[in-house]
């Protein structure tokens, strides 16, 4: 689950009265912003820098964890992904989810 700070939210409605603009402005000055619909956070509004942050951590994440499977399957003792995905505290789901 994503650290949200309360300050950065905002709802849909007063999105709409800050505009594509504002919320660009923000976004350029590394202030994010996660809108609400119904109480309920249903996107973020971030700057092209932090996208690529998070695109390099992905790709970072994705590479670690291939390798680190590959090191521990190469020994004697084989591991299963299930085991592997454990040892680093992840699921399945969680791989089904970055697609």
């Amino acid at each position: 689950m994503a650290h949200i700070d309360t300050a950065d939210l905002l709802s849909i409605t007063d999105a709409n009265k800050r505009g594509i603009s504002g919320l660009a402005r923000d976004a350029e000055q590394g202030l994010d912003r996660v809108l609400l619909r119904n109480n309920k956070p249903v996107a973020a509004v971030v700057s092209m820098r932090r996208l690529e942050q998070i695109e390099q951590l992905e790709e970072d994440l994705l590479d670690i964890s291939l390798a680190m499977a590959r090191s521990l399957t190469t020994g004697a003792e084989r591991r299963s992904l299930d085991q592997v995905l454990t040892q680093f505290g992840f699921s399945r789901d969680d791989l089904r989810d970055l697609a």
